[in-house]
């Protein structure tokens, strides 16, 4: 049997510098913005995998949205989409089962009509899936992360998508993680690693 120790570590982490947000303007004709995992089983209370705090979300989303598809930019929904014996129900148990309420977009945020829903097997919402090929042949640059969760899948796209040379943009306001540590991480390791702009909903925008 393997020896367990703990690991010692300091009891408060400290980041090396503040984040910080900024006002960012992007060209709607060269922007995309995605909105990642908002499911009803994470953002409904009797979702399977339940995000608390989750529905504050919803607001500052839409609020993108509205100027997004205004101004004519792309939207891109994830949807996470597991079937009976999908390996990470091992890590999380089961979830957005394909074509159960769990796995369907919250109704505030349903997409509209000609907008693109790209259904994923994994955190990466590049891995397994049509999105690079949607990005490249609109002639995208920017991408603008939206959803949960913030140090999951959200910054498992933001990984790959940084890697592949497109421009990102987080809105503090409109990605969350179950814990503070988590969510303040995950902004560490996009605006540092990726290169990330962050901002706020109320700061942003198009055109």
């Amino acid at each position: 049997m393997e020896k367990i120790s703990e690991i010692s570590l300091p009891k408060m982490l400290k980041l090396p510098e503040k984040l910080t947000v900024v006002k960012v303007s992007v060209d709607p004709r060269k922007t995309a913005v995605m909105v990642i995992d908002m499911q009803n089983d994470f953002i409904e209370e009797k979702g399977k995998l339940h995000v608390p705090r989750s529905e504050k979300l919803i607001k500052p989303i839409k609020s993108i949205l509205d100027k997004a598809r205004e101004a004519g930019a792309t939207i891109i929904y994830t949807q996470d989409w597991h079937h009976d014996d999908d390996p990470e129900f091992e890590v999380w148990g089961e979830h957005a089962l394909a074509d159960s309420w769990g796995a369907e977009i919250v109704e505030e945020l349903k997409p509209k009509e000609g907008e693109f829903v790209v259904k994923k097997p994994s955190y990466d919402a590049f891995y397994g899936t049509p999105l690079e090929h949607i990005l490249r042949y609109r002639g995208l640059e920017n991408l603008i992360l939206t959803g949960v969760l913030a140090n999951i899948c959200v910054l498992h796209t933001a990984g790959s998508a940084a890697m592949r040379g497109y421009r990102l943009i987080i809105p503090v306001d409109c990605i969350l993680a179950l814990n503070e540590f988590d969510y303040a991480l995950s902004l560490r390791q996009m605006s540092f690693i990726y290169k990330a702009k962050l901002t706020r909903s109320d700061m942003m925008k198009f055109g």
